[in-house]
């Protein structure tokens, strides 16, 4: 390998499914769901109460003084990072050549519609002085890059649900061109709230399947009615080849390439050409044809107007040759943390040689004609995968990953 080869030496995640990754991709190749109804008071008169909760409550693995200064955004990009970091063996790094890029789709949105309420209801003396690092943006990559020291960088893309695997893809370009060794990267999401759970449903976008919420999330199904809204986090560390070779670092995988794209089209719209570039420019990165790929993980979110789109995509770039999953179907759509979740399962299944299977796949929709994995997960050896991510905005993001 050379110096613009990128691996992947750490791995952390809390998600609906888990409170860390092995215990969440356990969860993924059984087919399990972490889909269920809100029972909280706030979720009553909602015109949806689907959602996919953390498995974890991020207050019962962190210190309790320091979960309370913290969003709850905030709180489980640290878990992750943290499972990550360990997971890399700690990597001694000249911390001017350390880097973290979170990204996320609302930051800390909770704090801001807390404490918007704290003012409304107290007036202005009641707001907590932690608010403005609680609610920025930012403050997952600045509160984890002050966990390990790392002076490099610390940055935040914020691409809706393209950006954890934006983060991924600055983070192989920080590597290539020499800024940095090592970088921690991924995303962190965490808004469940009465406002942005009626916001989407009022879009149409959100599934109204309540009688059996398991069966709610239903990738490239006939009967898909929309997403269900989820929280969690995934991070990954980033290593130059060489170095993480001159300290014999265990490697998951190796991050080949990015392709990032704008469609330029509609706000919230699917749009075929863009998603297609993104994926031929990360095969270009790469190095790969398309022949090459054997996996696809895909973005399918479960709306009827994007699996569809995604799936043109995909055959018309790629072929109908890989082996497709979706595993939105049970996690829900972690929104900033989904590219990276996506991108953490492509690459464990180079690595195990099993793809999860899509869930509730009853009846496959005539215009999807790609080979989507349903009913059980597919096993066998295979050398090159692919990571779509897509967002409102049309943000394309594809990473391309190789066996180690």
């Amino acid at each position: 390998m050379t110096s613009r080869d990128v691996v992947v030496t750490g791995l952390g995640a809390t998600t609906p499914l888990g409170g860390d990754l092995p215990t969440t991709w356990e969860a993924m190749l059984a087919g399990e769901s972490g889909i269920g109804l809100l029972e909280e008071d706030w979720a009553e008169g909602l015109p949806v109460r689907l959602a996919a909760r953390l498995r974890v409550e991020p207050a019962e693995v962190m210190n309790r003084v320091e979960a309370r200064r913290l969003d709850r955004c905030e709180q489980i990009a640290l878990i992750s990072a943290r499972e990550a970091w360990r997971d890399a063996g700690r990597p001694e790094v000249d911390p001017q050549r350390l880097a973290v890029v979170i990204g996320t789709g609302t930051g800390g949105s909770l704090t801001m519609l807390g404490q918007d309420d704290v003012l409304e209801q107290s007036g202005p003396r009641r707001v907590a002085p932690h608010t403005i690092p609680m609610l920025m943006a930012n403050g997952p990559a600045a509160y984890v890059s002050m966990e390990l020291g790392a002076l490099g960088g610390a940055q935040t893309p914020v691409s809706a649900c393209a950006s954890g695997a934006e983060a991924i893809a600055m983070g192989l370009d920080l590597i290539r061109l020499g800024r940095a060794d090592v970088v921690v990267a991924g995303g962190a999401e965490a808004c469940l709230h009465p406002l942005t759970l009626a916001a989407f449903a009022q879009m149409r976008a959100l599934s109204k399947r309540e009688d059996d919420p398991r069966a709610a999330s239903r990738p490239f199904d006939t009967s898909r009615d929309g997403f269900v809204m989820g929280e969690g986090a995934a991070i990954i560390v980033l290593e130059r080849a060489d170095f993480a070779a001159a300290r014999s670092a265990r490697v998951h995988g190796v991050l080949a390439g990015a392709g990032i794209t704008s469609s330029a089209h509609h706000i919230t719209a699917s749009e075929v050409g863009g998603q297609e570039r993104a994926m031929a420019k990360a095969l270009g990165s790469a190095g790969l044809s398309p022949l090459d790929v054997d996996h696809i993980h895909a973005h399918a979110t479960s709306t009827p107007q994007g699996d569809v789109a995604e799936a043109q995509a995909i055959a018309s770039c790629i072929g109908t040759h890989p082996l497709v999953t979706a595993t939105k179907s049970m996690t829900g759509h972690l929104i900033g943390a989904s590219g990276a979740l996506g991108a953490i399962s492509a690459m464990l299944s180079l690595r195990d040689g099993v793809i999860p299977a899509t869930q509730n796949l009853d009846e496959l929709d005539p215009q999807v004609k790609i080979d989507v994995v349903r009913g059980a997960p597919a096993r066998g050896s295979w050398s090159a995968a692919v990571a779509n991510s897509f967002g409102f905005g049309g943000h394309n993001v594809s990473l391309a990953f190789i066996s180690a």
